[in-house]
């Protein structure tokens, strides 16, 4: 990736962080990115090329920081992206709600991002257990994926107890 694009992908994706997809104008995003409206869309195309990107782009960050073994560490790790990454939902499918599932880019982005968290959570439970447990697995995902939710607007408390009932979960199971 140039490192044109890269700026504007990830200038855009705070933008789209805070203010939303549907209402982050180009304008906002040029001035942001500090490049014109021509350089933005000779690098990404359109808005939609451009938020395609920034899921892609996002997905790379959110699973080279979760490169972990473990439920516990799946958990802990979640704590330390939203304390650094701030709490405002999943932004894959806030994109998914904001575009009404219309646009193939962000459909596959986010269809991608799902299936890797999915064999994220399914790997960490193996590393717990030595072996496959599917209910095991989708009720962790939940919990993940309703810490993400929550952490927006109950803080990261969310996480912490997300965290306590997979770990309790986890004991169980083993």
């Amino acid at each position: 990736m140039s490192t044109t694009r890269a700026s504007i992908v990830l200038s855009s994706e705070r933008a789209f962080d805070r203010h939303g997809f549907a209402a982050t104008g180009m304008d906002r995003l040029t001035q942001e990115a500090g490049v014109s409206s021509r350089t933005l869309y000779k690098h990404l195309g359109s808005k939609d090329g451009l938020v395609a990107a920034v899921l892609s782009a996002r997905a790379e960050r959110f699973f080279a920081a979760f490169d972990v073994r473990g439920v516990d560490a799946l958990f802990s790790t979640l704590a330390a992206w939203t304390a650094s990454e701030g709490a405002r939902g999943c932004l894959f499918l806030r994109a998914l709600a904001e575009t009404g599932g219309d646009v193939p880019g962000v459909v596959t982005a986010v269809a991608d991002y799902r299936d890797r968290l999915v064999a994220l959570v399914r790997r960490a439970v193996v590393d717990d257990l030595g072996h496959e447990d599917e209910p095991l697995a989708e009720q962790v995902l939940v919990l993940f994926e309703g810490a993400v939710s929550a952490a927006s607007y109950r803080g990261a408390g969310a996480v912490v107890a997300a965290h306590a009932a997979a770990t309790t979960l986890v004991r169980l199971a083993g």
